[in-house]
């Protein structure tokens, strides 16, 4: 006899719902190519984005669980194998194409090319006349070239990668072009809207190598050759089985970034600046030094410890949020330094005690009340992110766009 398994109307209703949707997906897109409706268009979109993102899946397992719980107590045997299952890890992880395996090749050994372009750009060597005749013009002219060519090598193999962990970082780095696209049109290069580059070598000539040279600094970490040399650094090191941080790297930047929360809200607090009291409970007109310094290099220890261990991470939220708390940090460098807190070149933050406990504390509490504030906000984004969200390691969105502010622009490029 056959055994049958009761499914409630519900489930037959959504599984027809994913299954119509499935078998037209192909359809629906030429129909949008064609000129079809823009609000079907978009509540077809939403309703793929629900199937992806696991909110059909939740359903359908909730109900579909439930009737096997009821069948199997009715029957006194187990429920079938769960179908739905399968149907949903077929589609989150399909196949392989030879297409998209040639784009991986392709990304891999363009992410490389791409780094020695880079590398020749922020070599001090590319910008000086040499004796054998190279004037330092054409050596400028040849390397932009060279890596405009890479850049564009990468971009296009990356739209069809699979590699997520590594399509993330590529995703960074057309974020930072973009945001930098006025300078580099001031050197002849300009920013198309698919996210390649084009470069006018009469106007690169005209601005002079000096410019380049300036754009690509290695000694500025918010430049932006430094910017994408650090993506290229992390997408070269990301692993291409697209695995996800490890646990050690996570609990560490974590920690870290937890703990420099704490210390970023009481450097802006009132309550660490109170005055000193007397042996009678009389305020005085002294604060409590120390304190404020013990803080402040907590702090500094728990900046540095949260940029070593998060900065090898392939999560783009973490990266973000790193990236706009550097930025921030740069912008502040001269007053840090005026509270004896320097930056090294690696963006890491170095406290003298002398300097910093002759400050005037109600400067450093004027400071800290905005910049202790802001990393603060970006601190917790990057616990938030390591500690709950660590397996959205690509940083795509259920309906495959690049979930990275800043990145809207090339949303549906990568």
């Amino acid at each position: 006899m056959e055994e049958y398994l009761y499914v409630p109307q519900d489930v037959v209703r959504v599984y027809t719902e994913v299954k119509s949707m499935s078998m037209n997906y192909s359809s629906m897109f030429a129909s949008l190519g064609s000129g079809a409706s823009s609000a079907a268009g978009s509540n077809f979109l939403t309703d793929y984005a629900a199937i992806k993102n696991g909110s059909y899946g939740r359903l359908m397992k909730s109900y579909y669980g439930a009737a096997k719980a009821s069948s199997a107590a009715a029957s006194g045997k187990s429920g079938t194998s769960n179908v739905i299952d399968k149907i949903l890890e077929e589609k989150k992880n399909p196949k392989v194409s030879k297409e998209a395996q040639e784009a991986n090749a392709k990304l891999t050994t363009g992410l490389s090319s791409l780094k020695t372009s880079v590398a020749a750009l922020q070599n001090e060597k590319t910008f000086e006349d040499t004796v054998n005749g190279s004037s330092a013009a054409d050596k400028t002219v040849s390397a932009m070239k060279a890596y405009v060519e890479n850049y564009n090598n990468v971009v296009n193999a990356a739209k069809n990668s699979t590699l997520a962990n590594k399509t993330a970082y590529v995703a960074n780095m057309m974020s930072s072009t973009a945001a930098n696209a006025d300078k580099l049109s001031e050197i002849g290069v300009t920013v198309n809207s698919n996210g390649t580059l084009d470069l006018d070598v009469a106007k690169l000539k005209e601005a002079g190598a000096s410019k380049v040279q300036e754009l690509f600094s290695p000694d500025d970490i918010t430049s932006y050759g430094s910017t994408v040399a650090s993506r290229l650094q992390f997408a070269g090191a990301a692993s291409s089985t697209g695995a996800v941080d490890s646990t050690e790297t996570t609990n560490k930047a974590g920690s870290s970034a937890a703990a420099l929360k704490a210390d970023g809200k009481a450097l802006a607090s009132d309550k660490l600046y109170e005055k000193v009291k007397d042996k009678d409970g009389n305020e005085t007109d002294k604060y409590d030094i120390d304190k404020i310094f013990a803080t402040a290099k907590s702090f500094v220890n728990n900046y540095n410890g949260m940029f070593n261990a998060g900065e090898s991470s392939t999560n783009s939220g973490v990266l973000a949020n790193l990236s706009y708390i550097r930025e921030k940090t740069a912008s502040s460098e001269d007053v840090l330094k005026q509270f004896g807190i320097s930056v090294d070149q690696k963006g890491r933050l170095k406290i003298d005690e002398d300097t910093f406990k002759k400050s005037d504390m109600s400067q450093v509490q004027k400071f800290f009340k905005d910049y202790g504030s802001s990393v603060a906000t970006n601190a917790s984004l990057v616990d938030y992110y390591m500690t709950t969200q660590a397996n959205a390691a690509n940083g795509y969105t259920a309906d495959g766009t690049y979930n990275v502010q800043g990145s809207s622009r090339y949303a549906g490029t990568v």
